[in-house]
C-alpha cells in the first residue's frame, strides 16, 4: 500500500522534501509507556548445553548478556540516529534456554514516563543481548542465528495499546 495515497501512513522521519527529520514530541502529553520485546538465537544442542552448566570459556553468558541487553537499551539514541533520549524507568531482560527448540529466548521489557514511546529500546535490549550470546559462543558454535526480532507489545501514548502476540 502506498503511503502517498493514505496520509494515515506516512513516515514521520521525513519532512516534505524526503529528508531526515527527528519528529517534534514537544506537543504530546508525558504519559507512561511500556513495550515489550522477543527474539531468540537458534544454536546447537551442545551450546545450549555448555551454556545451562556454565562451561562457556568466556564466562556467565546469560548474565553477561542480560546485562548487554540492558546497557543497549540505555545507549539507543545513541544508536539509532533518530531516536529520542528517554529517561527509563525500568529495563528488564530475560533470557531462557528452549531446549526442545535448541535456542535461547530473549524478552526485553522497557518502561518510561516521557512524550515517546520506548518501543526501540525494547527492541535495541533483544538485539545487542542476541549479539553479545553470539560474541560470547561463536567459538563453539559458528552457526548461530539472531532470529526474530519484534515488537510484541506496546502501551500508552496516541496510539494505545497494542498486542502483536
Amino acid at each position: 500500500m502506498s503511503t502517498a495515497n493514505n496520509p494515515e501512513l506516512h513516515l514521520t522521519h521525513l519532512d516534505e522534501q524526503g529528508n531526515a527529520k527527528m519528529v517534534d514530541v514537544g506537543d504530546k502529553d508525558v504519559t507512561s509507556r511500556e513495550a515489550v520485546a522477543r527474539g531468540h538465537v537458534s544454536v546447537q544442542p551442545e551450546t545450549l548445553r555448555l551454556i545451562k552448566e556454565g562451561l562457556m570459556k568466556k564466562g556467565d553468558v546469560l548474565t553477561i548478556a542480560q546485562l548487554a541487553g540492558i546497557m543497549g537499551a540505555k545507549k539507543t539514541s545513541e544508536l539509532i540516529p533518530l531516536c529520542h533520549p528517554l529517561p527509563l524507568d525500568r529495563v528488564d531482560v530475560e533470557l531462557e534456554l528452549d531446549e526442545a527448540e535448541s535456542r535461547i529466548n530473549i524478552t526485553a521489557t522497557t518502561k518510561t514516563t516521557a512524550r515517546t514511546g520506548v518501543e526501540m529500546e525494547a527492541m535495541t535490549a533483544v538485539s545487542v543481548a542476541a549479539l553479545t550470546l553470539y560474541d560470547m559462543c561463536k567459538s563453539v558454535d559458528r552457526g548461530m542465528r539472531i532470529e526474530a526480532v519484534r515488537l510484541v507489545k506496546k502501551s500508552g501514548g496516541r496510539s494505545g495499546d497494542i498486542n502483536l502476540e
